[in-house]
């Protein structure tokens, strides 16, 4: 079967490669296996190949942080799943590998109408979203949200829980083709990244009172952001997608009371138990069957093609998907 590891950190195409291993064999009484059908590249798994990532495997490392799996084999002691159903991989395993033997704990069974490629991405982005959404700010409806990379997965994910929420978005993206594209999706104010932002932010608000911004840009346009907020707002931060660092005034956050705060899930993770982590899972992927999230999907690559596929998504044209064979 094939795998997908990194050997250096680099370059991520030129430090990816597709390997052959065993097939894992038969399960133990508590565990399944399960065969991959579809695992995004997000870019977090790039920066992780560069070297840059909050936690840095022990080379050589297999790589891929979520997607969805068919089980195909079931241990004796293993209750409440059965061959055929469709799981996300456990948390902290691997994903870009054809066929994983992996512990039951916490596993169930995703809604059989699902569309599997939208699944594979429940793990990370949509809970990323849900949670910067709930547990920052009290927010109600009629309550103004603004954020960076609009377009991005967790972006579109933002704009459809928002909705959901009764909230309203202002989305900031790069390029104006995109402003319609995210309006269609419900997005109450799409603007391109500028001079003049929080200027135009309260034009097309009312100059309504934004409590809190998402920023996955960092760099240049993260003090922007901080100023379309009113006081005693926040900004959570969580990306840097920009790669490098950018101005922030201190003299602003002082005075006007804001909150700057750094989101990884990984943390969320740590300190939630496996009960409030599958409660989230659950909630995602019922959004996920019913059509209220869903990411747009550019392609899907073999894992025998690793090089081409982490080229194509460095590029940041669209969602790149492996699939399995």
């Amino acid at each position: 079967m094939h795998s997908v590891q990194i050997n250096a950190f680099g370059k991520p195409w030129e430090v990816v490669e597709t390997v052959t291993l065993p097939d894992p064999g038969a399960p133990g009484s508590a565990e399944i296996i399960i065969d991959m059908e579809f695992s995004p590249i997000n870019p977090s798994d790039l920066v992780l190949m560069r070297g840059l990532y909050g936690v840095k495997p022990k080379l050589p490392a297999p790589v891929g942080t979520e997607g969805v799996a068919r089980v195909v084999k079931i241990g004796a002691d293993v209750a409440g799943l059965k061959e055929g159903d469709r799981v996300l991989f456990p948390r902290g395993t691997s994903t870009w590998l054809t066929r994983s033997k992996v512990k039951a704990d916490h596993l169930f069974a995703l809604p059989a109408n699902a569309d599997p490629q939208q699944l594979s991405m429940l793990m990370v982005n949509p809970p990323t979203a849900y949670l910067m959404l709930t547990e920052y700010v009290a927010l109600k409806k009629g309550d103004w949200v603004i954020q960076s990379a609009g377009n991005s997965a967790v972006g579109r994910a933002v704009i459809a829980i928002a909705k959901t929420m009764g909230v309203h978005t202002v989305s900031v993206v790069r390029r104006p083709e995109l402003v319609e594209e995210l309006k269609k999706l419900g997005a109450d104010v799409v603007l391109v990244e500028g001079p003049d932002l929080a200027k135009r932010v309260a034009e097309a608000t009312g100059k309504a009172k934004i409590m809190l911004a998402l920023d996955s840009v960092g760099g240049p346009g993260l003090m922007p952001l901080n100023d379309c907020l009113a006081n005693g707002g926040t900004l959570v931060a969580y990306g840097v997608m920009s790669g490098g660092p950018g101005p922030f005034f201190t003299a602003p956050n002082i005075f006007r009371d804001l909150t700057l705060r750094g989101f990884w899930l990984l943390n969320w993770f740590n300190r939630n138990s496996p009960e409030r982590q599958i409660e989230v899972q659950k909630r995602m992927a019922n959004w996920i069957a019913d059509g209220t999230i869903n990411t747009p999907v550019e392609a899907t690559y073999t894992l025998d093609h690793s090089a081409a596929a982490i080229s194509h998504a460095a590029k940041g044209t669209g969602k790149i998907l492996f699939k399995g064979s």
